[in-house]
């Protein structure tokens, strides 16, 4: 019985020796393919985006980077269509090189921008009844929240005006509150 027992026991021992030891192969197989991820992922940011054709003409390019500095990117909302790398942006020059080429002037092609993508994709959009928002919006929620801010303070004044002063005996009961802590 005893030699019984000492067999298992040394079968349990060689048993966790061998699932420590895939224990331990596993976790060095995890921070491997964590290391290898993390060295990878820098390389993912050079397959991004091809860098956007440039015109064949430095005049056409030039126009269409002056033009496209002032019409905001609809993908990015942060940036110019000239700064954006989102591919609506690429479509977008290369749409605005094309419209260069055909002789159109820069009003016709940002009244062409403005028709297809709205008064948005200007960064100086023009003051309309659809833009009133727009463009008084922020002044109007500061004057209301200045008024807000005005009324609610006069109130406060009052109510704090209005306050019952202390009876001899509430402040005397102060005075020993305050005197426990000394």
């Amino acid at each position: 019985m005893m030699n019984h027992l000492n067999n298992r026991q040394a079968f349990k021992l060689q048993n966790e020796g061998r699932s420590s030891a895939r224990r331990e192969l596993r976790v060095k197989l995890l921070l491997a393919s964590f290391l290898l991820a993390l060295f990878l992922v820098p390389l993912t940011g050079w397959a991004g985006n091809e860098a956007p054709l440039v015109a064949e003409d430095p005049v056409v390019e030039k126009r269409m980077i002056e033009l496209t500095q002032n019409l905001r990117c609809l993908v990015c909302q942060n940036e110019s269509i000239a700064d954006s790398h989102a591919d609506f942006s690429n479509d977008i020059r290369r749409e605005i090189r094309a419209q260069i080429r055909a002789n159109k002037t820069d009003q016709e092609i940002i009244e062409f921008m403005v028709e297809r993508y709205g008064d948005f994709v200007l960064y100086d959009p023009p003051i309309k009844p659809t833009t009133f928002l727009l463009w008084f919006g922020p002044l109007i929620l500061f004057i209301s929240g200045l008024a807000y801010l005005i009324i609610y303070l006069r109130r406060r004044r009052l109510q704090v005006e209005e306050a019952v002063p202390l009876s001899e005996n509430e402040k005397k009961q102060v005075e020993a509150l305050l005197n426990e802590n000394k």
